[in-house]
Formats: C-alpha cells, structure tokens, sequence
C-alpha cells in the first residue's frame, strides 16, 4: 500500500527523509520534521509490523503533514536493510537522510542544519550524530544508557577518527548518486552492522564527514533485549570480518574477540558474563564491562 499527502504531488524536494518502523511508532518523529516548505520530503516505511491501529495512526499523521510525505505499508517484514533500500526507490530528493522511527530532532532547525549543509558542501555522506537529551531515565534502560553515553553519543571531532566506525542509519545523509553506486547489503539477516559494513565500502571512495546536529535516540533496551540484539549481531560480524578483515582489526571489539577466542572453556564462563550484565542489583559500570565482553566472546567464533 502506498498512500501520498496532498503535498506530494509536484513537489521537488532537495532532500527526502526516510525513516523505517517495525512497531516503534513513528508519528511524534514525522509531526517533528513537519514544516511549510517542499525543500524536503518525508517517506515512511512500516516494514511488516502487521498493526493496523498503528498503520492508520502513520496514515493520518502523514495526511494532515504540510510536508511532502508518503507512507508505504508492506505486510511482510523485508529486514533493515531491504527496507532502507526500499525507501531509497521511493524517495525523488538528491540527497537522502536515514532517520530511524526512535529519533527525535534535538534543535527545531535540525532539517534547516541539513539543508544548509548540502547547500554549502554537498558531502557524499554526512552523519550527524545522536544523544540522549530527552530519553527519559529509567531504571530498566540504565546499562544501555551508560554504554550508549560512552561509546555512542560522541561530538564529531571525536566520531571523525574513525568515520566509518561511527556511521548508523539512525540520522544519517547520503548524496543519491553515492547510494546509487552502493546501497545496503540485503544479505544481512536480523539486527547489527550492516550500517558500519555500508560505510567501509563507501569511505574506500568517498570522505564520510561528521557533524554535531543530533537527534535524540529514545529507544534504549532492557539488558536482556541488548544481550538478544548481540547474539543475533555475531553472524553479521562474521559477514563484515569476512569482507573487511583490513578494517575490522583495528576496533577494540574484534581484538578483545581474537584474545578470547583462545581462552579456555568459553561455553562455561560466557554465560557468567550474561548473568552478571543481566543483574540488576550489580553496579552499572561492572555490568558494563561484563556486556562488552559477553559480546566480544559471542564474536570470538567469527575471528
């Protein structure tokens, strides 16, 4: 289904923001980015959430836009990557900017910042950052907030030390003729990388740049949703190793990966580590450290 607002028709747009959902509900993120001109348009995807009070909520919210919207519902889920490419062949602006549907703009000039940015460099890819300024604090969510605030939420000249590694497609831009070239590997299964594995491939040719114009990441997971997001990501590191082994050696989680691989009994003191990022009660900087290296284990079978 794919259902276009009254401002759709005719409208040539410098930019289009594409941004995915699977049960997140994206309609505080769309009436956000809404706005008086046709500079940029929106392009919402519901990949397979099968909700249809969610679907006409979207479906409503993106009629009443002044923006340039469309809403393309699909009954079956494609995955993150087929879906981003799908949002891609739906959009018409040069310039397409992935936003995931747990974002939030942090300034009311957030599409503005965009723009000027195209206007005055036109950068292959831009990626913009994000934070946790307005991400409620909830006791549930603490492990994810403080590995989020250490590794995650960094200002550019930090992410610019190494572009590719902190590229993800929660508020990213890329220039149409570059995604033409290269878009995302739909071999990728479930969650993890694929936005990482994309930007290896394209900083082989183009300058990835960072810039502080952040949006709020209001989903944070429980530990134990974070734990079932590593174990599905292990199959997708063994896809980026096998691909970028020249990259990969140089982050932290593949060296802790190639040390554990060689220590002894890891089916026996892995769960350890679970258990212990999983516990509440423990302190978060503890549960912190065991996570990482509960990750790193899971990833020492594809090193």
């Amino acid at each position: 289904m794919i259902q276009d607002n009254a401002a759709w028709a005719g409208a040539q747009p410098v930019l289009s923001v594409l941004i995915p959902f699977m049960r997140d509900d994206p309609t505080a993120l769309l009436r956000a980015l809404d706005g008086p001109d046709g500079a940029a348009e929106i392009v919402v995807l519901d990949d397979g959430t099968g909700d249809d009070a969610l679907a006409a909520r979207v479906a409503e919210t993106v009629t009443a836009l002044r923006r340039p919207a469309r809403f393309v519902r699909l009954l079956a889920n494609e995955g993150r990557s087929k879906g981003r490419n799908r949002l891609a062949a739906n959009a018409r602006g040069g310039r397409l900017l992935f936003l995931d549907s747990d974002m939030l703009p942090d300034s009311p000039a957030f599409l503005e910042r965009w723009l000027g940015l195209i206007a005055a460099r036109d950068p292959a890819v831009a990626f913009g950052g994000f934070s946790l300024m307005q991400t409620p604090a909830r006791r549930e969510h603490a492990l994810h907030r403080a590995m989020a605030l250490k590794s995650d939420c960094l200002p550019a000249a930090e992410r610019a030390l190494a572009p590719e590694k902190h590229v993800f497609t929660s508020n990213l831009l890329v220039r149409r003729d570059v995604f033409d070239a290269e878009a995302f590997d739909e071999g990728f299964a479930g969650w993890g990388w694929e936005d990482v594995e994309w930007a290896m491939r394209v900083a082989r040719r183009h300058e990835i740049v960072h810039v502080d114009n952040t949006a709020t990441h209001l989903g944070l997971d429980t530990a134990r949703d974070q734990a079932r997001k590593y174990e599905q990501s292990a199959a997708n590191f063994a896809r980026v190793v096998a691909a970028h082994a020249d990259v990969v050696r140089r982050y932290p989680s593949y060296r802790v990966a190639r040390a554990l691989k060689h220590v002894p009994a890891r089916p026996v003191w892995r769960p350890a580590l679970k258990a212990i990022a999983l516990a509440d009660a423990a302190p978060v900087g503890a549960r912190a450290v065991a996570m990482r290296l509960y990750r790193a284990a899971l990833y020492a079978e594809a090193v």
